[in-house]
C-alpha cells in the first residue's frame, strides 16, 4: 500500500508551502544517505521524502494529487513529474547542511516553492542619523530640521539612467538568468541576477551625463523630523523612503533617526516622572513655609509643612513629561534636603546653644539611634 505524501512529510492536508518546505528540510536531513551510510531503509525514506516534496511543493501537481491521488504519480522518480533523485557521493557527511538546504531552496527549488522568478529590485540602503534633543523637546515633542547627505533620484533623467534603452540580450529583459547548480540531490537549474545588466533587464545606450547612468546622485537634503512628546533616550524614528535611492525603479531605503536626550542642569528623568532636589533651611523645615520651585514649564509653589524631615519627597501632579502614545503626564517628584549653616556669627552660635538647652535631650540624636549604633559596632 502506497503511503500518503502528507504522511511522509508529517504535514496536514491544509499545510502551506512554508510548512511543506520546513517539513521537507527536516526529513531530508534525517534520512540523507551520507548520514545513514549503508542503511537501505533510510535511503528509501529519503527517496519518498524527495518525491513527496516535489509533488506537494508544486501547486499544479498538488492539485492533481489531491484530486486523483497517488495513482497520478505512480511512475515515482522516473516519470509523472516525480522528483529525480541523483547521486550524493560528492557531498560528505560533514557537509554544512544549513547552507546546503538554504541554497537548495532559494535556488534549485525556486520553481517549486515560488522563488527565483521576476526581476531583482535593488532596494536602496537604510541610513542612520543621530539627533540630540533637550529634555523639554523629549517631554513635549518638537519639530527639528536635519540635513542628510545621501544618494537621491537623479533629477535630470528621473532615475532612468539615460536614454535609448534596449532590452538586454543576455536575459532578454527578464533580469534573471538560469545556471546549472550542483546540490546534494543532483544538478539543478538556479536563477540569478543577470551579470550583463545587473538584474535590470535592459541596457542604457546613452547614459545620463549627470549621474553617469546610475540613476541617482549624491547630494544634501533637508528633512523635517517630527518628534512626538514623551520619547526616551534611545528612541528610534523612521522616515519612510528617505534613505538611499535604489536602482532604477527600486524602492528607496528608510532613514532611522536615533534620539539622544541631553542631561538637564536641574532635573533627572525617571520614566514619565522628573526628579528634583530642593534645599530648605532648618527654620523652613521646622516652622513650615511656601517655597517656589522650578518646573519644565516655569515655576510652581510648594507648601512645606512644619516639622518636615530632610529627604521628604513631595509630588507635583502632572508636571512631568507627556506619556508617549498615551494620555496625561507624569509627575514632578521633589526631594527636600535641609541645609546646615557652614558658618555662624558669635551671636548666632550663642542663640543656637540656648535653643539647644531648651530642647534638652532633643538637641542630641535620639537615644534609640545611639543604642542601634552601639549594638552594630559590637557585632
Amino acid at each position: 500500500m502506497t503511503k500518503d505524501y502528507y504522511d511522509i512529510l508529517s504535514v496536514k492536508k491544509d499545510a502551506t508551502r512554508e510548512d511543506i518546505k520546513k517539513a521537507y528540510k527536516k526529513k531530508a536531513k534525517k534520512y540523507h544517505p551520507d548520514l545513514n551510510e549503508g542503511d537501505a531503509e533510510a535511503a528509501d525514506k529519503f527517496k519518498e521524502v524527495n518525491e513527496a516534496a516535489a509533488t506537494l511543493g508544486d501547486d499544479q501537481k498538488r492539485k492533481q494529487y489531491d484530486t486523483v491521488g497517488h495513482a497520478a504519480f505512480s511512475q515515482g522518480t522516473r516519470g509523472g513529474g516525480g522528483f529525480n533523485s541523483q547521486d550524493f557521493s560528492g557531498f560528505g557527511a560533514n557537509a554544512d547542511f544549513g547552507d546546503i538546504f538554504e541554497n537548495f531552496f532559494s535556488g534549485a527549488f525556486g520553481d517549486i516553492f515560488g522563488g527565483g522568478h521576476g526581476r531583482r529590485q535593488r532596494r536602496g540602503s537604510d541610513l542612520r542619523y543621530d539627533l540630540s534633543i533637550t529634555l523639554n523637546d523629549a517631554a513635549f515633542g518638537t519639530n527639528r530640521k536635519i540635513r542628510v547627505r545621501k544618494h537621491s533620484l537623479c533629477e535630470t533623467c528621473n532615475g532612468s539612467g539615460g536614454s535609448k534603452v534596449e532590452t538586454c540580450g543576455t536575459c532578454h529583459g527578464h533580469g534573471m538568468v538560469r545556471q546549472a547548480k550542483r546540490t546534494p540531490f543532483g544538478i539543478f537549474q538556479t536563477t540569478t541576477a543577470c551579470p550583463a545588466c545587473q538584474g535590470l533587464g535592459k541596457r542604457i545606450l546613452e547614459p545620463c551625463k549627470k549621474c553617469d547612468g546610475e540613476g541617482r546622485t549624491l547630494a544634501d537634503k533637508e528633512l523635517d523630523v517630527q518628534i512626538p512628546p514623551g520619547v526616551q533616550a534611545g528612541s528610534r524614528l523612521r522616515l519612510n523612503e528617505e534613505g538611499e535611492a535604489g536602482g532604477p525603479g527600486a524602492t528607496p531605503g528608510d532613514l532611522y533617526v536615533f534620539l539622544d536626550v541631553e542631561a538637564h542642569e536641574l532635573f533627572t528623568r525617571h520614566g514619565d516622572d522628573i526628579l528634583l532636589e530642593v534645599p530648605i533651611s532648618f527654620f523652613q523645615a521646622s516652622f513650615g513655609a511656601t517655597i517656589e520651585v522650578p518646573t519644565l514649564e516655569g515655576k510652581a509653589k510648594l507648601k512645606i509643612p512644619s516639622g518636615t524631615q530632610s529627604g521628604t519627597i513631595f509630588r507635583l501632579k502632572a508636571q512631568g513629561t507627556q506619556r508617549l502614545h498615551g494620555h496625561g503626564r507624569g509627575d514632578e517628584l521633589i526631594t527636600v534636603q535641609m541645609e546646615t549653616p557652614k558658618k555662624l556669627t558669635k551671636k548666632q552660635e550663642k542663640l543656637l546653644k540656648e535653643l539647644s538647652k531648651e530642647f534638652g535631650e532633643g538637641a542630641e540624636p535620639h537615644k534609640s539611634l545611639f543604642a542601634r549604633l552601639k549594638k552594630h559596632m559590637h557585632k
